[in-house]
């Protein structure tokens, strides 16, 4: 069934609150200071679900939106910084970074032919076409007496 729900690293709804603070805890103590995430928002409209993710600093060359097994995946990868070629130039202090991050959701039931994408200004607009037919129906079922 479809729910658009983001395929994460936290477990069952009670651990909503306490495993991702203690894998974030363990990148802190390990790297220094959280992974990158990326944050998005989902909102409804009558034909379709939208997903906005934000990436900020990204071109739209360094993004890719894949569908694999009814799982939409958003990647994005910064290999470099900067393409200047100053190579006397020395940091003296580097919170920019170069990497990729990674998001994937279960798509399950969306019209995946349709799905539309656009980036602009360090947002990712990615539009999920509701099915054309109800995905829950309702109906009695008859109950056959007459096997023993």
């Amino acid at each position: 069934m479809f729910d658009l729900s983001p395929i994460d690293r936290i477990g069952p709804r009670h651990d909503l609150f306490s495993t991702g603070k203690e894998i974030d805890d363990f990148e802190r103590r390990f790297f220094g200071k959280p992974l990158p995430t990326m944050r998005t928002d989902i909102r409804e409209t009558d034909e379709a679900y939208v997903l906005e993710a934000e990436l900020p600093g990204f071109q739209v060359e360094d993004i890719r939106v894949s569908i694999r097994d009814q799982v939409l995946t958003v990647s994005a990868e910064r290999s470099e910084l900067s393409k200047g070629s100053d190579e006397d130039s020395r940091f003296l202090h580097r919170e920019r970074s170069v990497g990729s991050i990674r998001r994937s959701f279960d798509i399950s039931g969306i019209r995946s032919d349709e799905i539309r994408a656009a980036f602009r200004d360090g947002i990712l607009s990615v539009t999920l076409p509701k099915p054309t037919h109800p995905q829950h129906m309702e109906r009695d079922i008859t109950i056959d007496d007459s096997i023993q």
